[in-house]
Order: C-alpha cells, then structure tokens, then sequence
C-alpha cells in the first residue's frame, strides 16, 4: 500500500494557524508589547481548554482519532467505537467446545462500527499456522520451523496478509493434527475484518512467492482444500484430500462445520467410536484414532447434499503438494523461469517488494504452457511436507529422514531465491543456505527511463 502523506497541522495541537497580515506600528515598542500580549492570550486559552495532554481520547473517540486516510495502512488502526459489540457479551466464548451463534450478523455490525475495514474485506486473509509448546526432538527441528515460519512471513508481507503463529494447545485434549481447529476459530472471532482464515501447516511451505489465490473462483464457497471427488466417492481412499492447507472463510457455516468436525476429535465421548467408523468406512486407513482429515473426508463422503455444494476441491494447481513429487524438480523449474526472464526484460527488472503482485500477474502470460500439478514446470504455491515430521524427527519408513531435511531446505531455500533477489542476492546452491551471491544488474539500458 501507499502511505500517505502525513500533514502535522491536520493533527498536531502545535501546530501554527496560517499567518495573517497586520499593518505595522512604526513604534517598536508598541510593536513587542502587542506580541507579548498575544502570547499571554494564547497561553491562556491553551492552559484552560488542555492543562494536560490525554493521548487515551485520541484512541478511544472515534471523533478525534485521525482518519482512515491517515493511518497509512488503509484501515483506521486507532480508533475502537464505543458501540457495543459481540466483544462485549460475557457469553462469548473462545473455546473449541462452545458454539458460536448468529456470527454472520455479529460480523456485520462490527464491521458496521468499523468502516474502515468494511473496504476491501471480501478479500482480507489472515493466515494462521504454529507448532507444539515444547523444543523439538529433531536437532535441526526448531531451525527448520524458524525457516519455515519466516517462509510464511516473506509471502504474507509480499501480499499485504496478516499472520498469527500459535505454539499452544487452546485446548488440553485437541493436540496432534486436531489442534489447529480451536486455533482457526479462535482467529476467526479475533479478525472479524478478515473474509478468509488460511491454516497452513508447520511442514508446508510457500514455494511460489508471487502466486496469489484466485478467490474469485471461491466465491460461491466457504471452504477450499486440496483434493479430489472421485477419490471420495469411487475409492473411498483417506487421502482423497489433504487437510493440513485449508482456506475456510469467516462465517457462521464455518462456525458450524467446525464444531461438527471437532465433535469427531478427543473432545467427543465418541472419539474412539468415530475412529472405528472411519476405518471402516475407509479402507485404506492406516492408523485406528479419528483425525481431521478422513472426519472431514467423511462428512463429505456421508452428508454430500449439505456440504459438497460449500467445499471447493481444488485440483487444478498445487495449493499444497505432496514433496516427494515436487522437490527434485526445483533446478528445472528455476531454469524455465530464467529463460522466460531472458525473453521478457520486464520481468528482469529491479523492482521494490510492495509490488512484486504487479510481476506476478505479468508472468502468468508466459506461463500458459507450463501445466499445473505433477509433470509441471510451474512452481508449486506450496510443497508440503506431509510424513516429514520435522520438530519429532519421526518420518515415514518409506523414506530417510535425510532426504525430509534435505528436501526442506531445498524448498525453502528456492522460495528464499525469489525473495532475496528483491533484496540483490540469491542461493547459489539450493543445499547450502549460508552462502549467496549479488546478483548482476542485466536490466536493458535502453529501456529505462534515464
């Protein structure tokens, strides 16, 4: 965004009225005296309309905070209406075992109160990711989920998305792979200004630092996952989606599928029923415990008139994939980039970060031929991880636990790539992320405005 220009005497209380023309004395001391007496007027005033500075009005009335159009963010960050709102009732609950009623009119009047934020709000995300409150077992685990959640904050600051990183269990029973639904409705009632919740997994990770979700194709839906419907409804496989990425946008159904998911999970006296009927409904299950995954897979499978009109399945592009199929591909991919980049000067150019979206939608064009998903060359918007288990160090058996690390750093250092040479710099080696390079300025001169 654009900050505006600040004007001290919009705000100041110090600031000078504009200068008004007398006619001169031509007696110098009739002059002073007429100056000294305006000083002692104007101090006068001022002591008895402000004998002290009370910086808390200018936050909590509405009247004398600065304006929208002043706090350079866009939205008036200064300023909480008195108004009450969902805020003030002593029946609000944050916690995953209390529902959350008329949520969609609760939304409203906040924003109602909030006009500022009503601007713009059908697009506003807030993703939301964490880890376990305890240092990891893994010796390079707490490094990776540093790298990792920086990865999340290069691409939330390069599209103007806020981000909360929680490391606490809200909830003593819902631990595992179930903690993140006490989060995500913990966030959806703390950024009432924000449509969208986008949960991302500690292990997935940004891949395609420009790529921006096409969330027009959503509007018609509440909640986005990677998966597939044939896998749902002709295989009956556990892994016919993925649940460690999800989109969820913030509203009352939302509010609703989550308590209904969350009642198949520890909290539920069922819990261990709802892993036996998840098993046997689907086959190929490895393990006995209900998870979020295969419960969410299941209402889908079970109860598809009321929820597969409201869950878009997202197939065409890797909004998370599966690492094992990705990451040896990153050289190529970085290779087809750089050679579209040597047709396209524009692309090639120095740029500041705060536009970087302007870039990627300009790319999109030269990228009609390169497919989507496995066997392409575009790159992945995020590589996840899944099996990995980067803070436990407990991976699947089907691979070692050197090539997760390997891979990870791998994926992060080539996300890394796309931000650093913003900054001037790159990873030589997609393996060693203690080195880089300057790059070269190769920005055609003729083509410049100088």
């Amino acid at each position: 965004m654009v900050s505006p220009e600040f004007s001290l005497s919009q705000f100041s209380p110090m600031a000078k009225p504009r200068n008004r023309s007398f006619w001169c004395l031509s007696d110098s001391f009739l002059y002073c005296g007429g100056v000294f007496l305006a000083i002692l007027l104007v101090c006068s005033f001022w002591s008895f309309f402000t004998p002290t500075l009370n910086f808390s009005s200018a936050i909590t009335d509405p009247s004398s905070a600065v304006s929208c159009k002043e706090s350079g963010f866009g939205v008036n960050l200064k300023s909480d209406p008195k108004d009450l709102t969902f805020y003030d009732d002593p029946e609000l609950s944050y916690s995953i075992e209390k529902p959350v009623k008329n949520w969609d009119e609760k939304r409203k009047q906040w924003l109602n109160h909030h006009p500022s934020f009503a601007a713009g709000a059908s697009e506003r995300i807030v993703v939301v990711t964490g880890s376990q409150p305890k240092p990891c077992k893994n010796p390079i685990g707490d490094h990776l989920l540093l790298r990792s959640f920086k990865n999340k904050v290069d691409y939330c600051r390069i599209h103007g998305y806020d981000i909360f990183y929680n490391n606490l269990l809200l909830h003593p029973k819902m631990g595992s792979y179930w903690a993140k639904l006490p989060v995500v409705k913990a966030a959806m009632l703390t950024h009432p200004e924000a449509e969208w919740i986008w949960w991302v997994d500690s292990d997935a990770l940004f891949t395609d630092m420009e790529f921006k979700l096409p969330l027009q194709r959503y509007k018609n839906h509440n909640l986005v996952v990677h998966g597939w419907p044939e896998l749902i409804y002709d295989k009956k496989s556990w892994t016919s989606l993925n649940a460690g990425v999800f989109l969820i946008r913030n509203c009352q159904w939302s509010m609703d599928l989550i308590e209904t998911w969350s009642n198949m999970g520890p909290i539920s006296k069922d819990y261990k029923k709802w892993g036996e009927i998840q098993r046997s409904t689907f086959k190929d299950k490895l393990f006995p415990e209900s998870d979020d995954q295969t419960a969410l897979i299941y209402l889908l499978y079970k109860h598809k008139e009321k929820y597969y009109d409201h869950i878009y399945l997202e197939g065409e592009f890797y909004f998370e994939g599966y690492w094992v199929e990705i990451f040896g591909r990153y050289e190529n991919t970085t290779e087809m980039y750089l050679e579209i980049e040597r047709g396209a000067a524009e692309l090639r150019r120095r740029h500041a970060e705060k536009v970087s979206e302007h870039y990627g939608a300009f790319r999109e064009e030269y990228l009609k031929g390169a497919g989507n998903g496995k066997g392409s060359w575009r790159r992945p918007l995020i590589t996840h991880f899944t099996g990995c288990q980067p803070c436990k160090g407990d991976h699947n058996k089907m691979y070692d636990g050197e090539s997760c690390w390997n891979g990870m750093v791998k994926a992060l250092n080539f996300a890394d790539n796309q931000v650093l040479r913003k900054y001037g710099f790159i990873h030589p080696d997609l393996l060693d992320s203690s080195t880089v390079s300057e790059l070269p300025f190769d920005y055609p001169a003729d083509e410049g405005p100088w």
